[in-house]
């Protein structure tokens, strides 16, 4: 399996002639069978870097925005796909976004919208709605319980791979879910985390649940802040990917 990290804030040491940065996500799956757009940063920056890195965004089959924020989905409405493709999200986002972005989105994609979790290619599931279950994560953002934050998880022969867009509905949280959903253990978390310096009690309880899991592979960014970053570095050797970067994992 291929991940290559199409937005960030910013841009990976390899990509520096290649690509740009902004602040947004947005990560192009590659797998045997399938390709997943997985969110679109807030501009056109996720297609530029794309085609610099060689990657025809035509080939996606699905794509799947993970919560309602423009930083994650805006990157869309720039979007240059020649078909109808099928586009996978909570039905809240919808919603919330204005309204001229919801009418073109269900003018351009073929939309599928749940608020459960579903398999939507074989082992690999979009998690729906995720339950707030620990007392250390807030779950929320802002006055926003973020019930449209959601994630995927992806079955493999090591374990569950978790991509995250903010993890608004808690990192650990939607660990737990992917868990309980593929009965495997955790192989990979790669995306935003949502710690900051400001909420010791969500950075604390977070270390202690990835040093009992402990997954092969922790890759936080975007929304995580340099002292966290460091802690996780410090305790998990993890490397902070930026946009250009790919990571390869075992199917």
């Amino acid at each position: 399996m291929r991940i290559t990290i199409l937005c960030e804030n910013q841009i990976g040491f390899s990509a520096q002639k290649s690509c740009v940065s902004e602040q947004g996500f947005s990560a192009f799956i590659q797998t045997k069978n399938v390709n997943i757009l997985f969110d679109t940063g807030r501009s056109d920056i996720y297609k530029r870097n794309a085609k610099n890195l060689g990657i025809d965004l035509n080939k996606t089959d699905f794509i799947v925005l993970s919560h309602s924020h423009g930083d994650h989905i805006n990157g869309l409405l720039n979007h240059d796909f020649k078909e109808r493709k099928k586009l996978i999200i909570h039905p809240q986002i919808l919603k919330k976004i204005p309204k001229e972005s919801s009418l073109k989105f269900i003018k351009d994609f073929e939309i599928v919208t749940s608020e459960k979790p579903f398999e939507f290619v074989s082992n690999i599931y979009y998690l729906g709605q995720i339950p707030r279950k620990n007392n250390f994560e807030k779950g929320m953002y802002n006055d926003d319980k973020m019930t449209d934050d959601s994630a995927i998880a992806i079955k493999s022969s090591n374990g569950v791979i978790v991509l995250t867009g903010c993890s608004h509905s808690g990192i650990c949280n939607i660990c737990e879910y992917a868990k309980g959903l593929t009965g495997q253990k955790l192989y990979a978390v790669i995306g935003e985390f949502h710690l900051f310096e400001s909420d010791q009690k969500a950075i604390d309880g977070t270390i202690k649940y990835f040093k009992a899991e402990n997954p092969e592979k922790l890759c936080p960014m975007h929304c995580v802040d340099l002292s966290t970053l460091e802690k996780f570095h410090k305790e998990f050797k993890s490397i902070k990917y930026g946009a250009g970067d790919v990571i390869e994992l075992d199917d």
